[in-house]
């Protein structure tokens, strides 16, 4: 039911409802921009109207009575729910995260000008404590007018000579950067890294150098397949980043939420991202495409289980592990080299979301997880994480069942049990999430000394991607963002120079090297120890692989009966979508993993009438 009314000073009203919500907007153009419906309700009624918070407030409750707008001499009629429980759950609902514009507000109005409380600005303009800032253009020049264009008169064209709006509309032009491929949506946070343990045995990198030991961090938690605007509750892995700000430079240990991954050789990155994007003809995501790619490569059943099991879809950021995945190399102050892999295991404990529920939030609140990060560190309630390493010989590598390089497949912890090394702690939101999370840039080439490499192929081929990314969407000074640089004073560091956004060109030192002249000199204490490999060049596609073993491992003994139930129930609600072909295939890979998993798979999909004459005995 709608109608119209016009009140006494011309605006017109139109008031709606049903018997579950009322909403009052206004048509007054020059009310309407940037308005909320309570702010709209505040400029067209009285007093009491004002104080009425729950007409913005959905509620199930049928709305006891209605009350007359007062004061305008109006018939319109507006509909009020006078429930108790609605106006507590709106003044309760307010969470620092939307209250932030709230803060910034309180805390300029209590900053001390500096010696009083009044202070002269650049432009001899007073400005007393708490008010705002003088406005500027880009290039620091005072705005007089932000209210309207430059026009030759009131209905002319805008002048050229409009610099302010000039400079407005063309830094708007520009404000967005590309998004990252993949990894695009996520959220950040800073805290410290502490030393709990000692494992100078096996690393010297000075990151773990004496227990109690603190180190700055930055961490970016992401969602993989979604693009920016994507919601934080889809199934996915969850990347989870972490730069430390060393003494020794930038460590960037660029993991995710599981301890493996879909694919083992880099060269199938492209296509298996592509396959979880979007079909490039209909833009719509395409569970062949999905399918497809899986079902003929068989190393990705393992994740792909971990995948459609409960911890798909964690419950936001803080109840996830964190994973290196990769193998990497230690190497002590004596160059002894042992390799290993990181772990970061949530102390909140693990927490997924039911399929239902994740998409019932991806509609009521696509940030979720985002929102569920801020406000918990703005809460005081400090996310944290218990780091440790697992550690392999050389000569045990010689000798283990499978390829330690592999990133499809886990180390056994009954054979390489974790070793304490500290904790990560997030205690400090970003200051501006564009400046702090968007232009955070993580490299896994960025290792110190004590930390290397290993033959881990697909960590060989991300030490060049994620920096060749990164050139890309940031610009080839991108470690010069503060968020980025090292946390170090220094005059010179190398011979690199110029290019876009150079900020830190080295005052003067020479860019060239070998010099005379006083320029930055090598580290010989930095130097890696040297390793021998050999074989012949060749492109060696994986031969007599286990792609079994392990995700069989997973699915008897790592699995309860209900979490078994919930996974056979994601793949087929999935898989459903796919054509008939490739969802034979995939069920034959399935079989060789556990034969139940393949039977009751075939069954779950025959009640949709797919696998109709495929036989589960195969």
């Amino acid at each position: 039911m709608k109608r119209l009314a016009k009140s006494s000073f011309g605006t017109i009203l139109r008031v709606s409802w049903n018997s579950q919500m009322s909403t009052v907007c206004t048509t007054s153009p020059y009310q309407l921009v940037g308005r909320s419906h309570r702010e709209l309700l505040r400029i067209n009624a009285d007093k009491r109207l004002r104080q009425s918070s729950n007409l913005t407030c959905s509620t199930s409750h049928t709305p006891q009575r209605l009350l007359d707008v007062a004061g305008h001499n109006t018939n319109v009629k507006v509909l009020r729910d006078s429930s108790d429980s609605c106006k507590k759950r709106s003044k309760m609902d307010r969470d620092p995260a939307s209250d932030q514009l709230k803060k910034y507000k309180e805390k300029m109005e209590h900053k001390k000008s500096p010696d009083s409380q009044i202070a002269t600005n650049l432009f001899g303009q007073t400005n007393r404590k708490g008010e705002p800032p003088v406005l500027l253009t880009g290039a620091g020049n005072p705005i007089a007018n932000k209210m309207a264009s430059l026009t030759v008169g009131p209905r002319g064209p805008i002048l050229l000579q409009d610099s302010v709006f000039i400079d407005e509309l063309s830094h708007f032009s520009r404000e967005r950067i590309p998004e990252r491929v993949v990894h695009a949506k996520g959220a950040g946070a800073f805290g410290y890294f502490e030393v709990t343990h000692n494992i100078s045995k096996y690393s010297k990198a000075k990151v773990f150098a004496g227990v109690g030991k603190r180190t700055p961090i930055a961490v970016r938690f992401s969602t993989v397949g979604g693009e920016s605007g994507s919601a934080d509750t889809v199934r996915d892995p969850r990347g989870f980043a972490v730069k430390f700000y060393t003494e020794e430079g930038i460590w960037d240990l660029v993991g995710n939420n599981t301890p493996i991954f879909f694919i083992k050789d880099p060269l199938f990155f492209p296509s298996f991202i592509h396959t979880q994007k979007r079909n490039p003809v209909t833009h719509l995501k395409d569970p062949d495409m999905f399918w497809d790619f899986l079902s003929l490569r068989p190393e990705s059943l393992h994740q792909v289980l971990f995948l459609f099991a409960d911890r798909g879809i964690p419950d936001g950021y803080r109840h996830m592990n964190g994973y290196g995945s990769h193998t990497f190399k230690l190497v002590n102050d004596r160059n002894e080299m042992v390799y290993c892999k990181f772990h970061y295991k949530t102390d909140q404990g693990i927490k997924n979301l039911l399929a239902q529920k994740a998409a019932d939030l991806s509609s009521t609140d696509p940030d979720y997880s985002i929102r569920d990060l801020y406000n918990a560190i703005a809460q005081g309630q400090n996310p944290s994480w218990t780091f440790s390493i697992q550690v392999m010989t050389p000569k045990q590598a010689e000798t283990f069942r499978w390829n330690p390089f592999d990133l499809t497949k886990i180390w056994p912890h009954k054979e390489f049990p974790l070793i304490p090394v500290g904790r990560l702690v997030l205690n400090r939101n970003p200051e501006n999430y564009f400046m702090d999370v968007e232009q955070v840039a993580f490299n896994p080439a960025h290792m110190v000394p004590g930390i290397e490499p290993s033959p881990d192929k697909m960590l060989q081929g991300r030490l060049f991607a994620y920096g060749d990314t990164h050139r890309h969407r940031l610009g080839a000074n991108y470690l010069q963002l503060p968020v980025n640089c090292p946390y170090k004073v220094m005059s010179a560091m190398n011979y690199q120079r110029d290019g876009p956004m150079a900020y830190h060109n080295q005052n003067g030192a020479p860019n060239y090297y070998p010099n005379s002249f006083g320029g930055p000199k090598e580290c010989p204490a930095a130097l890696a120890p040297s390793f021998q490999v050999s074989g012949d060049i060749d492109r060696y596609e994986p031969v007599n692989e286990d792609n079994y073993t392990q995700a069989t491992e997973f699915w008897r003994n790592v699995l309860d009966a209900d979490a078994k139930t919930r996974l056979v129930d994601n793949i087929v609600d999935h898989i459903r979508h796919a054509s008939n072909f490739i969802i034979e295939r995939a069920l034959k890979q399935f079989i060789k993993v556990d034969a139940d998993l393949g039977r009751r798979l075939t069954e779950g999909l025959r009640k949709y009438g797919k696998a109709t004459g495929f036989s589960a005995n195969l």
